[in-house]
């Protein structure tokens, strides 16, 4: 064997996670990660308080709060779900893989030993990863676990926010809490939202499903068991990714059949959002001005995300499964006491049970924890009147963040402290653009956040900063080092 062959031999060979969590520790030390502690430990009327709260333990937050470590800023993370099923990979989401191109590094933060391809070599090899297609969903959760544990990343899990108050005279926000041991209150100097694509409301869901018995529907987002629909006659409003999936898994659980009902005309072919894809939009989208903002996300909204090549033909690899265009529901009725009669400009269909695919919408009416700051938030509405034609509902009820993802007042003075919780979520995306949920630049999102939180931190405690300047008395020099030189009319 020459030595190049031998070489790449040892390469394709799996080194064991083990020695890949030595080679991360090594690479953390070397930078210093975490840095030191530097905030200073806050009480209040006796409670002590929190330097971050991060409200959701997936990739985002995990991704929020190692970033925050990076600059020597403590978080402490809470998510509702039990420990392993934090975000919807192992619970509401039904596609067999990822749709990000497998190459993409999502929130390893620029450490090499710490991307999934790392993870996925480190057990299975080089060879096995050239032929992996995209990242299988449940080990993609697999993945985010052991992210979780190697950085340190401290989660509360089976936690969840009921209540966020921000207390402007002591420049904190109160967090009620439902936990294991019962209510709970917290205090943190400021509040990290990284809670998903449905950060800030819920499902969209048609008023058309009103008409039926809640037994009888789903959203696409709902946690169910599929096994219910084998025999049944399932229909599926929209034709996104979620929709295939959805499709697909009723189809997969033995449902009698499944009919796509597709409001357009055919199905969009490109990712339009793939290819605004680039590090100058990624950097640069906070500074655009508001209509070029508008434009681009305007844009990729109008121009719709395509499902997936794989989950597309994993539906239609089933006989029973039909694909129906320029097929919008006009009306339902409930038909008999298990199912009901749709209506669409192409005919009638009869259904057992319907799922809608419909996507999700910012409704601070369905999510009781914001109450306190619902009212109060400006948004884009409050912003930015778009051309007549470019209005988009999602886009004007998107929150108008500042610099560092932080809410904003509506009416000055009308929520102090507000400002003290930040947005890292998807409806984040028309202020700073998809860098706080998705895959691609969650990496830098996490550190823009992390960054601001440092340079916010460092303004509100200067003076006890300066403080701790002038008190620092560390020599670097004894006096010793040197002998003063005479005169040069004294030297011989």
């Amino acid at each position: 064997m020459t030595t190049d062959s031998a070489s790449s031999a040892l390469s394709s060979s799996p080194e064991g996670l083990a020695a890949l969590e030595r080679r991360l520790a090594r690479d953390l030390e070397c930078l210093g990660w975490p840095a030191r502690a530097w905030m200073p430990v806050r009480t209040h009327a006796g409670e002590p308080v929190l330097d971050v709260a991060i409200i959701g333990g997936g990739q985002a937050g995990l991704a929020a709060a190692a970033a925050l470590a990076q600059q020597g800023i403590r978080a402490v993370v809470f998510d509702r779900a039990p420990a392993g099923s934090e975000g919807p990979w192992a619970t509401t989401a039904r596609m067999e893989t990822l749709r990000s191109p497998k190459e993409l590094t999502g929130p390893a933060l620029g450490l090499p030993a710490l991307t999934f391809r790392a993870w996925f070599e480190a057990q299975f090899g080089a060879d096995a990863w050239a032929r992996l297609d995209k990242i299988p969903r449940l080990q993609w959760m697999d993945y985010l676990a052991w992210y979780r544990r190697v950085m340190n990343v401290d989660v509360r899990n089976d936690t969840a926010v009921t209540a966020m108050l921000p207390l402007p005279d002591a420049a904190l926000v109160r967090l009620g809490l439902r936990t294991p041991a019962g209510a709970q209150q917290v205090l943190a100097r400021r509040v990290v939202l990284a809670t998903g694509r449905d950060g800030l409301g819920g499902p969209a869901v048609p008023a058309f499903v009103d008409a039926l018995p809640r037994a009888q529907w789903a959203h696409s987002s709902d946690a169910m068991d599929y096994t219910r629909l084998a025999g049944l006659r399932v229909g599926v409003i929209g034709a996104g990714s979620s929709a295939m999936d959805s499709a697909a898994t009723a189809l997969e659980c033995g449902a009698h059949s499944v009919e796509l009902l597709i409001r357009r005309p055919d199905l969009p072919r490109v990712n339009k959002g793939k290819g605004a894809g680039v590090p100058g939009l990624t950097q640069g989208h906070y500074d655009l001005p508001d209509a070029l903002k508008w434009r681009i996300r305007h844009y990729i909204n109008v121009a719709n995300v395509p499902p997936p090549h794989g989950s597309t033909l994993r539906v239609s690899r089933f006989a029973n499964a039909f694909f129906n265009f320029g097929c919008p529901v006009l009306s339902i009725e409930p038909e008999g006491t298990s199912s009901m009669r749709v209506a669409t400009p192409r005919g009638e269909f009869v259904f057992d049970f319907l799922i809608v695919s419909t996507g999700f919408k910012v409704d601070w009416n369905s999510r009781p924890e914001f109450d306190a700051i619902a009212a109060h938030v400006r948004t884009w509405k409050d912003r930015f009147a778009p051309a007549p034609g470019d209005e988009d509902q999602e886009l004007a009820d998107s929150p108008d963040l500042g610099p560092v993802f932080e809410f904003q007042q509506r009416a000055p003075g009308e929520c102090p402290g507000l400002e003290r919780i930040h947005c890292f979520c998807y409806p984040a995306a028309l202020s700073h653009g998809t860098v706080s949920g998705d895959i691609p630049a969650i990496s830098e999102g996490a550190r823009r956040l992390a960054s601001g939180m440092a340079s916010l931190f460092y303004r509100e405690d200067f003076e006890h900063h300066f403080a701790n300047l002038e008190a620092y008395s560390e020599p670097e020099l004894f006096g010793d080092e040197w002998t003063p030189a005479p005169p040069p009319s004294e030297r011989s």
